[in-house]
């Protein structure tokens, strides 16, 4: 599903025609007809420049350090960065307001403000220069879509593909400057969902 800043797409799907909205920031954490949980892409998987959705002007903005676009100096995305919207997190550096809770979904790249119906799989615990960060790993639901198959719960991703999250520990300690980002542990889908509910709006 996917929604333009200038005008509402409608998104014709194996449902049929799904409602559209122009405001990401006020769609339903969880899909209207499959109850399904969703992820708004801010972040192609394949790209090193971070950005965000504003929700005060309906558009993606480039992150900004000192003044210049927030890149990611280390290999791109390994997989599409957005949010679970109708959620909110804690005040954060860059974000004194708080912002929804962020996921990652593994699967191709998609464009920024695709909408995308996902199951969580687990979550990841960062440090983020003293600022808990909590970032929701996800497959998308529709099978043609998942590029890993056999991982739909925490327990088969370890299973069937543990470097995949070797590669994700890796990539996100890494991610920021040195020392700025620490993995605090890891979780299983349960706890994922439990996070997700606990900051719905």
């Amino acid at each position: 599903m996917r929604f333009s800043r200038a005008a509402c797409i409608l998104w014709v799907g194996g449902l049929g025609v799904v409602g559209c909205q122009s405001d990401y920031a006020q769609l339903p954490t969880f899909s209207a007809e499959r109850k399904l949980l969703q992820v708004v892409v801010e972040i192609p998987a394949g790209t090193n420049h971070e950005q965000v959705y504003d929700p005060a002007s309906r558009e993606f903005r480039r992150i900004q350090r000192a003044g210049q676009d927030r890149q990611v100096e280390f290999l791109p995305y390994p997989g599409n960065f957005g949010f679970i919207p109708g959620t909110h997190t804690a005040p954060a550096p860059g974000f004194p307001a708080g912002r929804p809770l962020g996921a990652l979904v593994l699967t191709e790249s998609q464009p920024a403000g695709t909408v995308l119906e996902v199951l969580p799989i687990g979550l990841l615990l960062l440090d983020a220069a003293g600022t808990l960060e909590q970032v929701v790993l996800t497959i998308p639901a529709r099978p043609s879509q998942q590029i890993l198959p056999q991982a739909t719960t925490w327990a088969e991703f370890l299973r069937h593909y543990p470097a995949a999250r070797e590669t994700l520990r890796l990539w996100f300690q890494h991610r920021g400057s040195p020392g700025e980002l620490r993995i605090v542990g890891w979780k299983d889908e349960k706890v994922a969902l439990q996070q997700v509910r606990a900051a719905m709006q």
